[in-house]
């Protein structure tokens, strides 16, 4: 019959089981999930053998309160589910030696020294251990399965958690020489925690074996009123503890990591961003100095025809005037002169709309709003195509390189006008605010598709006003369809001057 006291004793230790096999289980899945992931606690051929090690055993302290409740109600266990419990103790013994094993190697330059001394020590204590088997097996005084369970304790869970001890040590010791600091700390505690479990292994089932004849789990109880269970509890929940947080250190170290690539990623894309600002505005810089450049050249040819061999050519048409009067009884002379006269004529003519193409005068003299005026009553209006000048806002006299610009685009988008729209009537307007100055050109042609267009080589002039009014800092906008006419956009920053 089964005492009060026995029923206390018998549920205390229901709940040890039970944390017992909750924290070796909990530390499996701690570190099976971490070798899931890309692992810096340690490689994942080391945390697999260690999580698998926690998941079996921790079972097998679940499956020990299920068979010592059978048998305190004094039920008998078949045979095959004793060797199945014991092929799981055996099994994930196993496991930690795997784990011990491969830790040493992956620490064997600072494990070296010891590696001699601890496998000497292992030797002589597994002799030790098969001497006494030898002694007590033919007698036999030991029932098989009582018999494998010692063994599989002194010669698979001692050594193993051992080993396990020193692996995790070694490893403390790397993580601190790599100053990870609390992650050291973490392993070594683990460290101690199976170092102390190692030990606990030595008190198993009493058999008359020596040492377990003098060292057993009931001669513990029996010293100390506690069951050697409860220390191995309180050990798997400090090797629990410690290991996870292991995995959070790692896991905060990871997060700092990613952090700390986003960081640089951040920082390489703002470095990318601000050269190709940098190389933007010296791609405008440079644009400006070459469009600059071109006016300048522009308006030094101009200035050369106009003023030598335009007077030349002038010079040349009064000397043939004069020729032509002196020579006026001779037919034949007179009649030579007079196409010389016709010739240095056209000449003196193409000589002035080249000079005018190449410069405006007005644009220097006059300003932006007349030369505009010139343009569409001289030139287009010789081309049928109607252009109105409308002019909104106070007129202000602009930079040069702001109203060369401006009548660059216009001058080409008229002539796109002309050449494309299939129209005889055109729009200008030109609108100065503070510190903008807008001109749309508008017609209710055609259109086109700007996106089509713009790709060049159909598209080089619509590219190269772009490119001009984004030299001076501008924009410039296309509206267009198929039928529903055009409109031209500029918009450029400005600086007010009087007008003169």
């Amino acid at each position: 019959m089964v005492t009060m006291n026995d029923t206390g004793l018998q549920f205390d230790l229901l709940i040890v089981f039970f944390v017992y096999g909750a924290a070796f289980f909990t530390m499996g899945l701690a570190l099976a999930l971490e070798a899931s992931r890309s692992p810096s606690l340690a490689a994942a051929e080391l945390l697999i053998p260690l999580a698998a090690f926690g998941i079996l055993h921790g079972l097998h302290e679940w499956m020990e309160i299920f068979l010592l409740q059978i048998i305190w109600l004094g039920e008998q266990l078949p045979d095959w589910v004793s060797w199945f419990r014991l092929g799981v103790l055996t099994i994930s013994f196993v496991l930690l030696i795997i784990y011990g094993v491969q830790a040493f190697r992956s620490q064997r330059k600072q494990a070296m020294p010891m590696a001699a001394v601890g496998l000497s020590i292992l030797a002589l204590y597994i002799l030790f251990i098969l001497y006494n088997v030898l002694l007590s097996v033919p007698a036999g005084q030991i029932p098989a399965l009582r018999l494998t369970d010692v063994l599989a304790r002194y010669l698979l869970a001692v050594p193993g958690t051992l080993l396990a001890s020193l692996g995790l040590y070694f490893q403390g010791l790397t993580s601190k020489t790599d100053n990870r600091h609390p992650l050291a700390r973490s392993l070594q505690l683990a460290a101690f925690g199976f170092g102390i479990y190692g030990l606990t292994q030595i008190f198993v089932p009493a058999v008359d074996m020596a040492p377990a004849r003098w060292i057993s789990a009931d001669a513990f109880l029996a010293a100390t009123g506690v069951p050697i269970q409860v220390f191995r509890a309180a050990m798997a929940v400090l090797v629990m503890l410690a290991m996870i947080h292991a995995v959070r250190v790692v896991e905060k170290e990871r997060q700092e990591q990613l952090q700390a690539a986003q960081q640089a990623r951040v920082e390489a894309l703002q470095q990318i961003q601000l050269e190709l600002t940098k190389r933007e505005a010296l791609r405008r810089e440079l644009l400006h100095h070459v469009v600059q450049a071109q006016e300048d050249e522009r308006a030094r040819i101009s200035r050369e025809l106009h003023d030598e061999t335009a007077q030349v050519l002038s010079a040349f048409s009064l000397d043939l005037a004069s020729l032509q009067n002196s020579l006026a009884n001779r037919e034949k002379s007179k009649v030579l002169i007079e196409r010389l006269l016709k010739n240095s004529k056209q000449i003196s003519q193409g000589l002035y709309r080249l000079v005018h193409d190449l410069r405006p005068a007005h644009l220097d003299d006059l300003g932006l709003v007349p030369t505009l005026q010139s343009l569409c009553e001289g030139d287009f209006a010789d081309q049928d195509l109607d252009v109105s000048v409308d002019i909104q806002g106070e007129v202000h006299r602009l930079k040069p390189i702001l109203a060369t610009a401006l009548f660059r685009v216009a001058q080409e988008g008229l002539t796109n006008i002309s050449r494309h729209a299939k129209v005889k009537k055109a729009r200008i307007q030109l609108a100065f605010t503070s510190g903008q100055v807008t001109m749309r050109l508008m017609d209710a042609g055609v259109g086109f598709d700007p996106s089509a267009t713009l790709d060049p080589p159909r598209g080089w002039g619509l590219t190269g006003m772009r490119e001009r009014i984004e030299s001076v800092g501008g924009k410039l906008h296309i509206r267009s369809a198929p039928g529903e006419g055009t409109t031209i956009e500029v918009i450029v920053p400005t600086t007010e001057q009087p007008a003169k």
